[in-house]
């Protein structure tokens, strides 16, 4: 996977004044858009049109020093319509606009290039599962909620703390299946893995039971989900886990992530010092 992943890569440095389509980088990487977003997402800690776009006004920014063409002639080579925004990309990641930079050869910012490549470090056996699940509903409250990539999610802490206590025990009480007991899932709206991009986060229980009028609920339809189990210091474990899933045991098996909620279980110590989670993640086999 690793290797099919660094030639979309290639793919990406060699067309930086061209249009670039995450289907054809997903086709190289002989995959889905949706895993290709969702691993170089994870292996990266950027989600991938961020990171073609700061290569791009890298490259671009190069060339605007340089001084061999026009600012126009650079923003219409990378793909900018106008001169106009052009500058505001730039200024984004440059902090300095192109003028600007040009006159005074002001120092830019550089987005390396990536490859991606597999450490095995020996040190940690990863506890998983395949299993084959029939169509269940997720029942509880949810929220739609934007992405944040690093820090806690204000928006979400807001939601599970609106959800009072006697209503988490009626939706507790509809457990009726693995994952059992309250859980939070993650639905994704979109592809977007951008910062911001809108999701649906769930504070709910996996069930078949007859839903409540005032509970909101969603349908999974039956599917191959990798469970994957953790023990150790909270939060710790658990981030480690995460990070785990996406880095080494994707790139190390023949699995690719499909559409649908990713699931997380956790059972806490009565002081938070320590946590049993299990986290479930919809998969697919990948092509071979």
């Amino acid at each position: 996977m690793l290797e099919r992943l660094n030639t979309a890569m290639e793919h990406i440095e060699r067309n930086l004044d061209q249009q670039i389509e995450v289907a054809e980088l997903a086709r190289i990487a002989l995959t889905s858009e949706y895993h290709l977003r969702r691993l170089f997402t994870a292996l990266a800690g950027v989600p991938l049109s961020e990171y073609i776009r700061r290569r791009r006004l890298t490259v671009a920014g190069a060339e605007v020093l340089g001084g061999e063409r026009t600012l126009l002639e650079v923003a219409t080579r990378y793909g900018y319509g106008s001169g106009e925004a052009f500058a505001r990309a730039f200024r984004a990641v440059h902090g300095v606009g192109p003028g600007e930079a040009r006159r005074t050869g002001a120092a830019l910012r550089s987005q390396p290039r990536m490859s991606f490549r597999l450490v095995v470090e020996g040190s940690t056996t990863m506890q998983y599962r395949i299993v084959e699940k029939d169509e269940f509903r997720i029942v509880g409250k949810k929220a739609t909620v934007p992405q944040v990539h690093e820090g806690v999610n204000p928006a979400i802490a807001a939601h599970i703390q609106s959800v009072g206590p006697e209503t988490v025990g009626r939706i507790a009480r509809l457990t009726d299946q693995e994952p059992e007991g309250i859980i939070s899932a993650i639905v994704y709206l979109t592809d977007s893995r951008e910062e911001g991009a809108e999701l649906d986060y769930w504070h709910a229980v996996v069930s078949n039971a007859e839903v409540p009028e005032d509970l909101d609920s969603v349908t999974v339809p039956a599917g191959t989900w990798a469970v994957f189990e953790s023990t150790g210091p909270y939060p710790r474990a658990l981030q480690e886990m995460w990070r785990d899933v996406f880095t080494q045991w994707f790139p190390s098996n023949p699995y690719a992530t499909r559409p649908g909620p990713e699931i997380l279980r956790t059972r806490p110590s009565k002081d938070w010092s320590e946590s049993d989670a299990q986290l479930w993640i919809p998969v697919e086999r990948a092509a071979l």
